[in-house]
């Protein structure tokens, strides 16, 4: 909304007039002027009659002036306007009407006090006008301070509402919009375009090398190679961390197969160097054809990600496009039913324990139990961890479930101060902050539950990331819970790294014990274990234990815990009464 204080003189719907001189609304005495120069302000006065301004305050001083320019009259404003304004400063007076006590306006506008190659000074201008009569605005009041600063803040706001940082490509949100458009536009007019999605192979691995700041370089080098290869109308976007998007106008699938292949070549042709390094970059590019493939964007996410995902496995530096698959599209079909149903069971609280003694070899005693994750089915059903954890796994809601476990082992613990219980735990969920701070927070509530807690993550998992594992475990430690490596043996992982994660157990593989009596391969493997767990001061779990023999000869090698149907199956009833 433009300001009335030239009242539309660059239109000429007045009639300008420079003869006044400038005049303060306040005398000497006034402390306005100190005012307003405190908050970076002048006052203003405009009246229809003579086109006269007067001013309040150091306008010369504020809007960086020669002393000697006068600013008496609504012209003589006007011809400091920004001449690229888009705005009609006319606007202000022609909205409203003023019943008595007058309109008001806040507006903001460009000045170039220096003239039209001097640079732009922003101006936010409040006020109101008065009408007399039906004769239209006569008079007008306000404020005016510099919001340069603001001015350039909104300005980068308004940028990164749709365009990246990084590479100053659109940002995901603008590469949408703009999908959006096209698959619109294609459906209604019957065209062709082609949307793909490339991703950087290995990033990961550039940003562990080099630096997340090398990573960026990277992906805006990739950029600039690509955008060499675009047409004219083509449109490109950062869609995550690593991957770019590219929508490619009036392209049909054969034409996206070749673009695809040149993106390919553009990007493998030749290193990429950063102020951190040199690296040899390749990508992987999915792609699908528009509207054919996807008639929304919905649609052309899920399929240009699934073309993406084939693209990877196939290979670094792969192109595929999307091709129907009725198996495919079963398997969707049938993961999203299987999500629905582990959510429905979490929300209608189906989930059990079943609890698995682990007993002393000699004495037989249960030391402690493990608890293990149970789903009642609607029907009555139960379902084992082994039905359950892989599907969940599988559709990312391992986090879900060992929340929820963990909030019933504890509740358990706390009901029961002689229970003794262990949990699996997958690493996802050990290397977020949710897990830890719940069962901090419940430790700090029962200080004595922590020692009575034994934590087990596998093997493979556990060595997976070990720094994180390492601070996992630290974590534990100070809450006085353990930490046990669970199927230990099959990842055949150095006894260095237990002693750097500070292990306090190992359960033995159970693919290790199940033949033992009749394995000499097997009792070599074990009886090793056990010397070498027990040379560390690691206490040691034989899992999977089925019979007498196999209990014998794990008390003779010093196994110290034994786990299986021979000691006790996993029951859902508590074995504390």
């Amino acid at each position: 909304m433009p300001s009335p204080l030239a009242t539309g003189l660059r239109k000429g719907r007045l009639v300008p007039d420079n003869r006044g001189s400038a005049a303060d609304l306040t005398s000497p005495r006034n402390p306005t002027d100190a005012i307003l120069a405190g908050i970076g302000a002048i006052a203003y006065r405009w009246t229809r009659a003579g086109d006269r301004l007067e001013w309040a305050g150091d306008v010369a001083s504020l809007l960086g002036l020669d002393a000697g320019v006068p600013v008496a009259t609504g012209a003589a404003f006007a011809a400091l306007l920004d001449a690229a304004s888009q705005r009609s400063r006319q606007d202000c007076l022609k909205s409203g009407t003023d019943t008595g006590a007058g309109v008001p306006y806040q507006v903001e506008y460009a000045l170039r006090p220096a003239g039209p190659a001097g640079p732009p000074v922003w101006i936010e201008d409040v006020g109101r006008w008065y009408a007399e009569g039906n004769d239209g605005p006569c008079r007008a009041e306000g404020i005016l301070r510099i919001v340069n600063e603001r001015h350039a803040r909104d300005q980068r706001l308004a940028f990164l509402s749709h365009y990246d940082e990084v590479t100053g490509l659109y940002n995901r949100s603008g590469l949408l919009d703009i999908l959006d458009r096209t698959i619109e536009g294609t459906r209604r007019d019957g065209g062709s375009a082609a949307f793909l999605l490339i991703s950087i192979d290995s990033f990961n691995l550039i940003n562990n090398a080099f630096g997340y700041r090398a990573g960026d370089r990277v992906l805006a080098a990739v950029a600039r190679r690509l955008r060499s290869r675009l047409r004219e109308g083509d449109v490109m976007g950062r869609f995550s961390g690593h991957k770019l998007g590219l929508v490619l106008m009036n392209c049909d699938e054969t034409d996206m197969t070749f673009a695809a292949e040149r993106f390919l070549s553009a990007i493998r042709e030749d290193v990429i160097a950063t102020a951190e390094g040199t690296v040899s970059v390749t990508v992987s590019i999915g792609g699908i054809a528009l509207p054919q493939d996807a008639t929304d964007r919905e649609l052309a996410m899920e399929r240009v990600q699934d073309s993406l995902g084939r693209a990877r496995k196939a290979g670094r530096g792969r192109f595929v496009g999307y091709a129907p698959s009725p198996e495919h599209e079963t398997e969707r079909r049938a993961n999203i039913a299987l999500s629905q149903q582990l959510i429905g069971a979490l929300s209608d609280q189906r989930l059990r324990l079943a609890f698995q003694p682990v007993v002393d070899v000699t004495s037989r005693s249960p030391v402690f139990h493990e608890a293990l994750l149970r789903l009642a089915r609607p029907d009555g059903s139960i379902a084992s961890a082994g039905q359950i954890v892989p599907i969940a796994e599988r559709l990312g809601l391992s986090r879900l479930f060992d929340l929820a476990v963990l909030d019933r082992v504890l509740e358990t613990l706390a009901r029961h101060p002689e229970a003794r219980l262990s949990l699996n735990l997958t690493p996802e969920t050990a290397t977020g902050p949710d897990w830890l701070a719940k069962f901090a927070k419940f430790v700090g509530a029962h200080p004595d539950l922590g020692g009575r807690l034994i934590v087990e993550i596998t093997e493979t998992s556990a060595i997976r990331n070990l720094n994180e594992t390492a601070y996992f475990v630290a974590a534990l430690h100070d809450l006085g819970a353990r930490f046990a490596i669970d199927d230990f043996g099959a990842g055949f992982t150095s006894f260095r790294n237990l002693r750097a994660l500070s292990v306090d157990m190992v359960k033995i593989d159970g693919s290790f014990i199940e033949a033992l009596p009749t394995s000499p391969d097997d009792q070599i493997f074990v009886r090793r274990l056990i010397e070498l767990a027990r040379d560390l001061g690691i206490e040691t779990v034989a899992e999977f234990v089925q019979d007498e023999a196999t209990a014998t000869l794990l008390a003779r090698w010093g196994v110290d815990r034994i786990q299986g149907h021979l000691c006790g199956e996993a029951r859902l009833a508590e074995p504390w009464g």
